[in-house]
């Protein structure tokens, strides 16, 4: 049952997932979280090294979509400011705003990688979905009440998940 919680690829951080990377793997579009994985919640304006890897995928023809659970008018200003398209209260684990995202761009689910920093939501939802996932360590360490549960189930859920899955370790890179 915590299979559904299991990462395909676990990397240090967004920065280090090329095009190359994504292009070996069949992968046309990205799907990325908001807090703690593009950005921390606290810095909408992004790192100027967020901007050039998302530069750098635009340039690839791989779409980033951020597809987050926070409210729109959230979303939407950090949408702008990083020239993505977005869907926001996508109620992840639930399936459907990473569907949606799907649709939105008109890329296969199959041809899509999951990129967030929660296991409960953003990894379990997209492997609901059959959209493949990567694992990355959150930007900074605070959280809002609600995440920071998750992070305490999430302890245990990496505990079981290892111990299970010895070839799960942190990587550069998506092999």
């Amino acid at each position: 049952m915590l299979e559904q919680f299991k990462p395909d690829w676990m990397i240090e951080t967004v920065y280090q997932i090329t095009p190359e990377m994504l292009k070996k793997h069949n992968i046309k579009a990205v799907f990325a979280d908001l807090d703690n994985t593009l950005i921390a919640w606290n810095n909408p304006n992004g790192t100027p090294e967020l901007r050039e890897w998302i530069k750098n995928l635009k340039a690839h023809e791989i779409p980033v979509v951020i597809v987050s659970n926070n409210s729109n008018k959230r979303v939407k200003i950090v949408a702008e400011l990083l020239g993505l398209g977005y869907v926001s209260r996508a109620f992840k684990p639930l399936t459907a705003g990473i569907k949606r995202a799907s649709r939105k761009i008109g890329v296969p689910i199959e041809e899509c990688v999951m990129i967030g920093d929660q296991l409960i939501t953003d990894i379990q939802g997209a492997n609901r979905a059959g959209v493949r996932t990567i694992l990355v360590r959150p930007i900074i360490d605070s959280d809002a009440w609600n995440t920071r549960l998750n992070r305490f189930i999430e302890r245990y859920i990496m505990r079981y998940l290892l111990k299970k899955n010895p070839d799960m370790k942190w990587r550069n890179e998506c092999d």
